[in-house]
């Protein structure tokens, strides 16, 4: 299966990696960053157990990072550098590590969102993975199939909560959400896993720099469906396209393209329910549960 990525008009083509590591270079870098983790640690005379206390991890995990089945939240890079003397090697690592730690398709797109001083998203599956929980997270990614094997799942879900830091990034990005009200009826993981989503999109809900919207279900008319999609501002003015379908993947650049997918969802926005209905729909939901 190919995973299609769009850049500037032109496409490239990637390999899927469905319950496995993203690609052999990914890998490649995980791999080496974790032998030379293990040579710091065994040059620091520590064992795994005691650098784990250090780091709040247990010495499985410990494991995991050294032998290249589980990627270290950029955090711990910096504490195990400190911890193990480092003087910067580890944290030279830190951002190829954290490329690594995302699917090949999705590369492109989570650079993107470090950048961002915009960000507007149209959903009609799932919640978007910005403003999941992580128990929606492990839910959303457990249904897979083929089945994503339980370390790479760890991996998605320690990525997607990585993600999640532009919430708090300065400066502040403004960040719309328009996702139709099926998305929020799903009980996806079951009712006590959708009353913890909810929750949070309430919360998430009142920052002064996100606006959530609901497209309801009774709506007759609706410039969004052809499906989801998300539009990035970058610094620097661009734009850029992401969306996804069935195992591909497209990330497009071209300012025409963009341009027009931006110019539907401000259509797709004047349709949808206003910020404060949409909480209070929100709420509602919660009081169904």
């Amino acid at each position: 299966m190919a995973e299609n990525r769009t850049t500037s008009g032109g496409v490239e083509d990637a390999d899927s990696d469905d319950g496995r590591t993203a690609d052999k270079s990914a890998q490649g870098v995980v791999t080496a960053f974790g032998r030379t983790m293990k040579t710091l640690r065994i040059r620091a005379g520590l064992e795994r157990e005691e650098l784990g206390k250090r780091l709040g991890y247990s010495a499985s995990t410990i494991a995991s990072f050294e032998q290249g089945r589980r990627i270290p939240p950029p955090r711990a890079i910096d504490r195990a550098d400190g911890e193990l003397g480092a003087d910067g090697l580890l944290t030279l690592w830190k951002e190829e590590v954290e490329r690594a730690q995302y699917p090949l398709f999705f590369q492109g797109m989570a650079q993107l969102e470090k950048e961002a001083i915009e960000l507007l998203s149209y959903d009609t599956l799932i919640v978007n993975g910005l403003l999941q929980t992580e128990e929606y997270m492990r839910a959303v990614l457990a249904m897979r199939r083929p089945p994503q094997d339980p370390e790479t799942i760890e991996q998605r879900v320690t990525a997607r909560l990585a993600r999640q830091d532009i919430f708090d990034r300065r400066p502040t990005p403004l960040l719309s959400f328009v996702m139709d009200e099926s998305v929020l009826r799903r009980k996806y993981g079951g009712g006590q896993v959708l009353r913890g989503q909810l929750e949070q999109l309430l919360l998430l809900g009142q920052r002064r720099n996100v606006e959530l919207q609901i497209m309801p279900h009774d709506l007759e008319e609706s410039a969004g469906a052809d499906g989801p999609f998300t539009v990035v501002t970058r610094t620097d003015g661009k734009k850029s396209v992401y969306m996804e379908t069935q195992g591909i993947s497209t990330l497009e650049t071209g300012p025409a393209r963009a341009a027009l997918v931006a110019a539907r969802y401000g259509i797709i926005r004047s349709q949808a329910l206003t910020p404060r209905e949409s909480l209070k729909i929100i709420e509602e939901l919660m009081g169904e549960l």
